[in-house]
């Protein structure tokens, strides 16, 4: 996405990245840091110490109004009707034919009031899907993006909670894993929500965008002691392959529905009618063809996004985020196969530029956290 004049968009922290010697790059039409001191440094620094993330690119919708939370049920599969006040939850909204508009984060702040983290590339996207059903439906609710007035900061690793807590008030123990708090980080104020996107404890930090480059200097001075640096995306997309967290446009689009993806979880048939229950409600009783499945690489070479996987000779799905597992010191990926081939331990093979190279199917996680 880019502005009308085709120029890449910035964050608020675009300059401070830049003078910190950031390698910078294209991600989706925003100029956005892929590394600092490189990505396996970060990658280890946020699974050993603390990591400090700009994701001031992921957009914001909030929902309002007596029906609120109708909306918000009609458009996504989990059931927001379960949140209680300052709890989120993962959840996907969801086109009539099963397929992924975008996956979100839901946050409860009233029962009158939701606020949705939604994916970069795809705000404008789902700003307009959403404001769509609520007019179709009729639903007494307001729909606003205010993804352009915020920005969001994530602070994450093992020393997440010593870091943060230097600069707020708000007492950060209490809170538990996707629940989240108001108050004042850094004297100003912002949302502290448990959430984030790299496997690790952490905090991701929504706050005005004047505030961001104060805020994003003050708790790298606070982390200090604890050998804090910031992140890119390059470890960003490092650390949640190792933690297989689905990435849109690769584990799910609007042609994978989330059954296959192995989030069922979020799929609550049993809650009252909502967009594309019906289809998924068929694609269940007919059972799955295929499925999302974990792979490490036995033999050389590294499973990348897009190439072709073969069975037994025959081709039988594709690699949907591949790369190094710096952690668990493998290459690994997550892949789709038929259901009847995506056992535990089924050898298969990457093709890496028309050469078959040996893998075989694992469990995910590829990290799990010490708790």
């Amino acid at each position: 996405m880019e502005s009308a004049s085709g120029v890449l968009l910035k964050t608020p922290l675009n300059a401070v990245h830049r003078a910190s010697g950031a390698k910078m790059v294209d991600f989706g039409g925003w100029d956005m840091p892929v590394q600092y001191s490189g990505i396996l440094d970060e990658h280890a620094t946020v699974r050993t110490r603390v990591g400090l993330f700009d994701v001031s690119h992921m957009g914001e919708i909030q929902v309002t109004g007596p029906q609120a939370l109708e909306l918000v049920n009609w458009v996504s599969c989990n059931d927001a009707g379960k949140l209680q006040v300052g709890q989120a939850h993962y959840s996907g909204l969801i086109l009539e034919g099963g397929g992924f508009v975008d996956d979100i984060l839901v946050h409860k702040f009233a029962g009158d009031h939701y606020f949705l983290c939604v994916n970069a590339s795809n705000q404008d996207k789902d700003f307009a899907h959403i404001q769509e059903q609520n007019t179709l439906k009729k639903f007494d609710a307001r729909v606003e993006n205010i993804g352009p007035t915020l920005s969001q900061i994530a602070v994450q690793g093992p020393r997440a909670v010593e870091t943060l807590q230097k600069l707020t008030k708000t007492e950060l123990a209490p809170i538990k894993y996707y629940w989240f708090a108001t108050g004042e980080v850094a004297g100003a104020p912002a949302t502290i929500a448990r959430t984030g996107y790299t496997g690790e404890d952490g905090f991701e930090i929504y706050i005005a965008n004047s505030e961001a480059p104060r805020l994003w200097g003050e708790l790298l001075s606070a982390g200090e002691e604890f050998g804090i640096k910031p992140a890119g995306l390059g470890a960003r997309n490092t650390l949640r392959l190792e933690a297989a967290m689905a990435l849109y446009g690769h584990e799910i689009t609007d042609e994978l529905n989330p059954l296959e993806a192995g989030l069922s979880w979020i799929v609550k048939l049993g809650k009252s009618d909502f967009l594309g229950k019906r289809k998924l409600e068929e694609i269940k009783a007919a059972g799955l063809k295929r499925k999302l499945c974990g792979f490490k690489m036995t033999g050389r070479g590294i499973g990348r996004d897009g190439y072709p996987i073969q069975v037994d000779g025959a081709e039988a799905g594709w690699v949907t985020s591949g790369g190094p597992g710096p952690t668990v010191n493998m290459n690994v990926g997550m892949c789709y196969l038929p259901v009847e081939k995506s056992n535990i331990g089924q050898p298969i093979q990457v093709m890496i530029r028309n050469q078959a190279a040996d893998a075989e199917v694992i469990g995910t996680p590829f990290y799990k956290r010490a708790k």
